[in-house]
């Protein structure tokens, strides 16, 4: 009988897809094609906490039943919702995060939440925790090739220091945090929809550089959750979780330029000549998440560690050129629609 796995935030961008690898029934024969656990390690049951009902996965054509599935509602501002979820459950992934610019609920949710989740799942005998946090709470580069532990901590948002807070705790109990940069695929509000918002504003394409940047597919970055939970050669500890191949600025913007140049309101309108950063910052000064996009593209954001594939035996997937692709429809119609 394999272990039973509680997945928090599954709802979410990436916990939903966390949530769906781990409940499908071909995940034990794409985790054992790939080496990521062997296949008396799949899941026999799966709980999700969700603070509202998941909608409901059609199944596929021909797939067959997969683990036992169920959803459990609960809130990490909610203790007492936390210690019913853990009951019974040998491996924790947590996914649930608070993103955005309300100091007081990022505190209440990254840590404060983070923490009481891990005292219960402590206190139930969960032998197995796996976070999901993120790079950022590194703050700002230049980072080019950065190795585990050789960056402090140094995160400059509210959202950043109350992840590292909850890093601490998921650490401290001899847990794993797997920190990823930039997180794109189907479902991405954030990185690619907020690129395109910052050339929306600006008269021509962005010269961003020669800068390097960490990326992972929403796709790949569940798989490796589910792996790092289950893979018995997992460490505690942080690990960086990003395709080994950084994306230069310019192949990153290409990608958001011809999203917006398709768009219905833009399409068949000229754009003007290319913009550089300084230039763009210029224009830009009055639209404060503009500015936090142009720091971030102007420096190198290169995060070097393999362990997630060659450790873990996690498949890294196709890289940005190719892993994009198989998004630019999705994000064609949410960019439609909004």
């Amino acid at each position: 009988m394999g272990p039973r796995i509680l997945i928090t935030g599954a709802t979410g961008f990436i916990g939903g897809r966390v949530a769906a690898t781990a409940t499908s029934s071909t995940a034990s024969a794409t985790t054992s094609a790939t080496g990521v656990v062997s296949a008396s390690a799949e899941p026999a049951h799966v709980r999700l906490l969700a603070r509202r009902p998941p909608p409901p996965r059609p199944a596929a054509a021909g797939e067959q039943r997969g683990p036992e599935t169920e959803t459990v509602l609960g809130d990490l501002r909610d203790p007492d919702s936390l210690r019913r979820a853990c009951e019974g459950i040998d491996v924790l992934i947590h996914c649930a995060s608070a993103i955005g610019g309300d100091a007081e609920l990022a505190h209440a949710v990254n840590d404060e939440g983070t923490r009481s989740l891990i005292d219960a799942a402590v206190r139930a005998g969960v032998t197995r925790i796996v976070a999901l946090s993120t790079a950022s709470v590194h703050g700002r580069g230049p980072f080019r090739a950065a190795a585990p532990g050789t960056l402090p901590l140094a995160p400059g948002s509210a959202t950043s220091r109350t992840r590292a807070a909850g890093e601490r705790y998921v650490m401290d109990s001899g847990g794993t945090v797997l920190r990823p940069h930039l997180v794109y695929g189907t479902g991405d509000r954030q990185v690619m929809p907020g690129l395109v918002r910052l050339l929306a504003a600006l008269p021509g394409p962005l010269d961003g550089g020669a800068s390097l940047h960490s990326l992972i597919d929403v796709d790949s970055l569940a798989r490796v959750l589910l792996g790092a939970a289950l893979s018995p050669a997992t460490d505690p500890g942080p690990y960086y979780v990003d395709h080994p191949e950084p994306v230069p600025v310019a192949e990153l913007l290409a990608a958001a330029e011809d999203l917006l140049t398709r768009t219905p309101a833009r399409a068949g309108t000229p754009r003007g000549p290319a913009v550089d950063v300084a230039t763009a910052r210029g224009l830009l000064a009055e639209l404060p998440f503009a500015r936090h996009h142009l720091d971030m593209l102007a420096t190198d954001h290169w995060f070097a560690d393999d362990r997630p594939w060659r450790e873990l035996g996690c498949d890294p997937g196709p890289g940005f050129a190719g892993g994009f692709a198989a998004h630019v429809a999705w994000y064609r119609d949410l960019l439609d629609r909004s």
